[in-house]
């Protein structure tokens, strides 16, 4: 089946574009690899009744465009107040910036979940390879299956797209590609760590130093998503590059070494689950919200890399950009 366009990756700004294109008419079909929507929008279950957010922790607003659709969540009740900042885990308590951070009823998840309703979704799906056609593009996934749009967005991390890219042998524009591999990501290690006892964490739940290797631990149960006490663990771009390739034991050593303060008098941490995000914090961005490509049937980037936002509302604006630029090349 052909579609208006194809969107490779199915994390916010894929999901946005998707919402963007189907409000302008145009139909969609999103490829994904991971099992569930969502990219770094993360929620595990752990044990019985546990939940972690192992991803992005929350979001903020800074744009009156975002803020609309947080309005509405709001009013769904899928999304809350968490808090206005933390604390750096020390006597003092760090002063907020006066930007609410916004936590999801279930998990970041369930936020993606929720924005996938109602679209062409193929899970479980790496794309093999993709090629101009004399129409737009025809994609082939690690499933054996054909996908065939007169568009193409693509919102994988830049260094996946590019790499997938010149794999299938598509060149892009000189100018275009030279901005692409200007893109840059810093890698995350992160803890999910089952609790038995109290913790001690700041209020609302969470610590955040950036002066510290482990920067942020944070309690889902204090978050008010998991049912039993997960803690989670985020290290710093250069410690967990420094450490990407150290043996899980020694990760998870200095992971726990990072919540153990934080833990009341008889609790232990009683297991960790490390989770490696190869790209998880853009460090040099593009400074537009999407790139439409130059010399080749409807191409367009998008991701959390664009903007020069980062995290999850640059995704999200980037999302609908792409969008627009989309239907507009199209029409």
């Amino acid at each position: 089946m052909t579609v208006d366009v194809l969107i490779v990756g199915a994390g916010m700004s894929g999901l946005m574009a998707a919402s963007r294109l189907q409000a302008r008419d145009y139909s969609v079909s999103l490829i994904d690899r991971g099992r569930s929507v969502g990219g770094r929008l993360a929620t595990r279950r752990v044990g019985d009744g546990g939940l972690a957010d192992h991803g992005a922790q929350f979001f903020t607003v800074r744009s009156d465009t975002m803020q609309t659709y947080v309005d509405r969540w709001l009013a769904l009740n899928l999304v809350y107040i968490w808090g206005t900042g933390w604390s750096d885990g020390s006597v003092k308590r760090t002063a907020g910036d006066g930007y609410p951070r916004y936590a999801v009823r279930g998990g970041m998840n369930q936020l993606a979940k929720h924005l996938a309703q109602g679209f062409d979704i193929a899970l479980d799906r790496l794309v093999t390879s993709l090629r101009p056609t004399a129409t737009g593009w025809e994609l082939a996934d690690s499933d054996g299956q054909t996908h065939v749009g007169r568009g193409l967005i693509m919102t994988p991390p830049m260094p996946e797209s590019l790499e997938l890219l010149t794999a299938s042998r598509v060149y892009l524009h000189t100018q275009d590609f030279a901005e692409l591999r200007r893109i840059r990501f810093g890698p995350c290690l992160c803890g999910i760590h089952e609790i038995e006892g109290e913790v001690d964490l700041p209020a609302p739940g969470a610590a955040q130093n950036f002066q510290s290797e482990i920067y942020w631990v944070a309690d889902n149960q204090l978050k008010g998503i998991s049912k039993t006490r997960i803690v989670t663990s985020h290290a710093n771009a250069k410690f967990s590059r420094q450490n990407w390739d150290a043996s899980e034991a020694d990760i998870v050593l200095e992971l726990e070494s990072a919540v153990k303060p934080y833990l009341k008098e008889g609790a232990r941490i009683v297991n960790t689950q490390l989770k490696k995000w190869r790209y998880s914090v853009p460090l040099t961005t593009y400074p537009h919200e999407c790139m439409l490509a130059q010399d080749l049937p409807a191409l367009v980037f998008a991701g959390d890399a664009f903007g020069g936002r980062g995290r999850v509302e640059g995704a999200f604006m980037s999302g609908l950009a792409a969008g627009d630029a989309m239907a507009n090349a199209l029409a």
